[in-house]
């Protein structure tokens, strides 16, 4: 007996505890089976309805829709064109990412991933979060800068209007007492001694003896008064192993060693070091064990959520172009690349709209966006 493999004796125990008829939640806590993969036992393996909804969102995958943060999309979700919302992405370190979607009383199932952009052209795609069974909303932080895909299917059969809203908020409290991310008025990457060396930081400009703060909880590296920056603490960051620099400081409050929390005051505002010829600032930089320097305007910089109203027209399901020629766009914006064009009379899917723009799909299963006053309702 003590030859079997530690999983299953666990099983067996919780078996003799709770009886055959529970084999499937027993198993639930050691598998930890995805959301699909759960949702999926309620089909027969060559059920046409959910090969087809699979199929669908293998589709979905392809496409090239690209929105930007914050951003809401209202419509609803129509059963007969199996809908997919798939979402190109730029998204940031630093940042605390929250996916939402809010549908009617019936509550239907929401399944939400989130791939990440790789150079693997057989599979461009690496699954990285899930939404859990039953959730329709997903917190995620990136572990780098770059491109992402986010997938948004309801269950089969689903009728229900919805509200999706996607945003961020920082991973770091604001370093200066006070403040905000308007006080900032010098950033990453800007030229430095006639552009000898770039910034790597950005600068908070205050008053003289503002309270610089920790900006996460860790421990106080090294404190000291030397170089360039003067006056300076360092701040290991326990979440993500990062060393946050605060230099430019008039007077030095923590001591080596001590361990903080988010809020304690670290320093006050001051233009020692190379900034004594400026007025006082805190020059606040974030170092990656591996990489250096990274830019941390996005680890500070205020939550970015969207204003969501309630609509007072009906969003159509399908529509029909009423314009000689209607330019499909990757994006809700003139802006956006364009990715295709319509034709007087050509009907199409709504899939939901942002502001006046609607996300579409066409005859052919693209997805794109389409400005509204291009189109009809079809009655």
């Amino acid at each position: 007996m003590r030859n079997y493999p530690t999983a299953f004796l666990i099983l067996l125990s919780l078996l003799m505890i709770t009886g055959c008829n529970k084999l499937t939640q027993v198993t639930d806590v050691i598998t930890q089976p995805t959301a699909r993969e759960v949702y999926a036992r309620n089909f027969d393996n060559d059920s046409l309805p959910y090969l087809n909804w699979n199929r669908a969102f293998a589709r979905a995958l392809q496409d090239s829709v690209e929105v930007k943060l914050p951003y809401a999309e209202q419509g609803v979700f129509n059963a007969d064109n199996l809908p997919v919302y798939a979402y190109n992405l730029k998204l940031e370190l630093g940042r605390n990412y929250h996916f939402q979607v809010k549908t009617d009383s019936l509550n239907p199932l929401v399944f939400i991933d989130i791939y990440e952009k790789t150079s693997d052209s057989i599979r461009p795609y690496k699954l990285l979060e899930q939404a859990d069974y039953k959730t329709a909303s997903l917190n995620f932080s990136p572990k780098n800068t770059g491109d992402f895909k986010l997938v948004i299917q309801p269950q089969l059969g689903a009728t229900s209007d919805f509200t999706m809203s996607f945003g961020s908020a920082p991973a770091y409290a604001f370093p200066v007492a006070g403040l905000s991310s308007k006080a900032i008025q010098s950033f990453w990457g800007a030229a430095r001694d006639g552009g000898s060396r770039s910034h790597e930081g950005v600068d908070i400009f205050a008053s003289r003896g503002t309270p610089v703060l920790a900006s996460v909880a860790g421990y106080v590296s090294s404190t000291g008064n030397r170089g360039l920056g003067g006056k300076q603490v360092w701040l290991r960051d326990g979440l993500f192993g990062s060393s946050l620099y605060y230099a430019h400081l008039d007077s030095i409050i923590a001591s080596r060693g001590q361990r903080v929390k988010v809020g304690d005051t670290l320093g006050l505002i001051g233009n020692t070091g190379n900034a004594r010829t400026t007025p006082p600032h805190l020059h606040f930089g974030i170092y990656r064990r591996g990489s250096g320097a990274i830019n941390p305007f996005p680890f500070i910089e205020e939550a970015a959520f969207p204003e969501i109203s309630e609509t007072s027209t009906e969003i159509p399901t399908k529509v029909v172009v009423n314009a000689s020629q209607a330019n499909l766009r990757q994006g809700p914006s003139a802006k956006m690349q364009k990715n295709g064009s319509l034709s007087r009379r050509d009907t199409i899917w709504v899939l939901g709209r942002s502001a006046d723009w609607l996300h579409i799909k066409t005859s052919e299963n693209q997805s794109a966006f389409l400005h509204e006053s291009l189109v009809q309702a079809l009655n």
